[in-house]
């Protein structure tokens, strides 16, 4: 039975939340070979040991025992400026439900309750990166389109794999 219950994942969810995440890497269009999912894996292990439910918060809706859907809230302090007053800002990752339990609303579900914890922590601002499958989504829980004078840039270490 699929509980329609938002939780908190806690550290016992650790290797459900690594499944989730490279479901969610696998699907969302990365090119990832196997030898690229294990290291990755080896390494969200220990990642979600050490910063669940201190900087990084997993929401989630589970079908037994089973986590079928999920959202990750990233928290970071920044220095303030008015484009985020207090410095506490956020960015949502990995929001994921399991092929066979979509169009039930439970990432709506998932965001809102995110939405309500951001709150409460006093993030000023919440920034994500959407799909276009996502997009509706998230324009119905209140994200709007970032529209400014800068350009998003990235640098890559090119040792890295990428």
């Amino acid at each position: 039975m699929t509980s329609t219950k938002v939780d908190k994942a806690c550290i016992n969810d650790a290797n459900a939340l690594v499944k989730m995440r490279i479901a969610y890497l696998k699907e969302d269009g990365h090119a990832l070979d196997e030898d690229t999912a294990v290291s990755i894996e080896k390494d969200l292990l220990p990642y979600f040991q050490e910063h669940l439910n201190k900087d990084l918060f997993a929401y989630v809706i589970r079908a037994g025992e089973e986590i079928i859907s999920c959202a990750f809230l990233l928290v970071v302090l920044k220095p303030m400026s008015p484009a985020f007053i207090n410095g506490r800002t956020g960015t949502v990752l990995n929001v994921y439900t399991c092929p066979q339990y979509r169009k039930q609303g439970y990432a709506k579900m998932i965001m809102k309750a995110l939405l309500d914890d951001a709150k409460e922590m006093k993030l000023s601002v919440i920034e994500l990166k959407a799909t276009e499958a996502g997009y509706p989504l998230y324009r119905s829980v209140g994200f709007t389109d970032d529209v400014s004078g800068y350009h998003l840039m990235k640098w890559k270490d090119a040792s890295l794999k990428s």
